[in-house]
């Protein structure tokens, strides 16, 4: 009975210290190896979270331990200590100074110039000013020569490289981009598929300067612009080491119903490792996904990253309790910032701007038939402009 109970017991003071605005338990570089032995130990199902709601210790804990005993670095485990930090000293700060002072120093100069241009050309006065101040006189004449100008020279026109499209190659790239075979396809997309069939018109840039110049360029979406931030980087250096996944909507048969789409990706390699379509939203259907993805795919355990945005399904505890178990470290992008997930979403788009993506799906088994033929079409025939060599 009172193995039983002690789990609610650490949860009820977790709770109060919560209430009473109490900080959360330090534990020291001893205690976290030794959590870190006891989950090893757990293997009945549950085991591990009981054993975090003990120590009141949290459950993204266990893979940054992990990962720094591995690499021998016991000292990294021990607490920081909290409260305000010294502001640290800029190096570049004198720099800055010293380079105004110089910038106000040439100022001076420039005045002083721009005085003796004023000045009219009377024998030996600009001669003695030159030599006072420390000038060149050809920059003075220079100057007063391009001052006393009554029209400005003509900007020569820009000569057109010899190695440029012609008018008729122009037309003839024009309509191949028309084409129905890649009137919805992306440039790199098109690119990509002459080359495997041995030809070769312009480069990419060449092909947007053409659609550019008859206004056949424009962003069918409306963007939001985020200011630019410091972005986390997750390094994948083989295959099976970091994934991405998302979930995402699709329509269903009437209005106010969709269908969710789970997708695992590869970084590295850009490959769809594990799909579901399921009518509702749930942390519990992406555990059996994922599970069998992993069985299937990653032989080391240890070694694989799983990163995903702060949604409902990726934060949940089902899900943390379930990496944790799985010996998986888990990622997560930052509130409101889409482009730190860059990959799914660089996927969700591809798959929403298919032609063959109907307006609205009829039942569940036409959004996996579809899905099936496009996830096949994706992992083998398209071309991935990070990839491209």
């Amino acid at each position: 009975m009172v193995v039983g109970r002690r789990p609610f017991r650490g949860r009820l003071l977790l709770r109060l210290n919560c209430l009473i605005g109490t900080r959360g338990p330090t534990f020291t570089a001893q205690d976290k190896l030794r959590i870190l032995a006891e989950t090893h130990r757990a293997v009945e199902n549950g085991a591990i979270g009981a054993i975090l709601l003990r120590e009141g210790a949290n459950s993204s804990m266990l893979p940054d331990c992990r990962r720094l005993r591995d690499a021998a670095t016991l000292g990294a485990l021990a607490p920081v200590k909290r409260g305000l930090k010294a502001p640290a000293t800029n190096p570049q700060v004198g720099e800055l100074a010293a380079a105004r002072r110089a910038t106000a120093r040439l100022q001076q100069r420039v005045d002083r110039a721009e005085a003796i241009v004023a000045l009219a050309p009377a024998s030996g006065l600009t001669a003695g000013a030159c030599v006072a101040l420390g000038l060149s006189r050809a920059s003075v004449h220079r100057h007063r020569t391009r001052r006393d100008r009554p029209h400005p020279i003509p900007a020569q026109p820009t000569p057109k490289p010899r190695r440029a499209l012609t008018e008729e190659q122009r037309e003839l790239v024009l309509a191949l981009l028309r084409e129905p075979q890649f009137v919805d396809q992306a440039r790199a997309e098109i690119y990509a598929t002459l080359l495997d069939e041995g030809i070769y018109h312009c480069s990419i840039r060449t092909m947007y300067r053409i659609l550019d110049a008859n206004g056949e360029i424009q962003e069918r979406r409306r963007k939001l612009r985020h200011p630019v931030y410091q972005k986390s980087e997750l390094m994948a250096e083989r295959p099976n080491e970091v994934w991405s996944w998302d979930i995402t909507k699709l329509t269903g048969p009437a209005r106010w119903t969709c269908f969710y789409l789970y997708v695992i990706i590869d970084i590295f390699s850009r490959r769809v490792v594990g799909w579901r379509v399921a009518v509702t939203e749930s942390a519990i259907l992406f555990k059996p996904l994922f599970e069998d993805t992993l069985a299937k795919q990653v032989d080391l355990p240890g070694q694989l990253t799983l990163h995903a945005d702060r949604g409902a399904s990726m934060k949940a505890k089902a899900t943390t309790l379930m990496l944790a178990d799985l010996g998986v470290t888990k990622s997560h992008s930052r509130p409101h910032t889409s482009n730190d997930s860059p990959f799914s979403e660089s996927h969700f788009k591809t798959l929403k701007y298919q032609p063959e993506l109907p307006k609205r799906f009829g039942c569940i088994e036409d959004a996996k038939a579809l899905c099936r033929y496009f996830f096949d079409w994706y992992n083998r025939d398209h071309h991935h402009a990070g990839l491209v060599s």
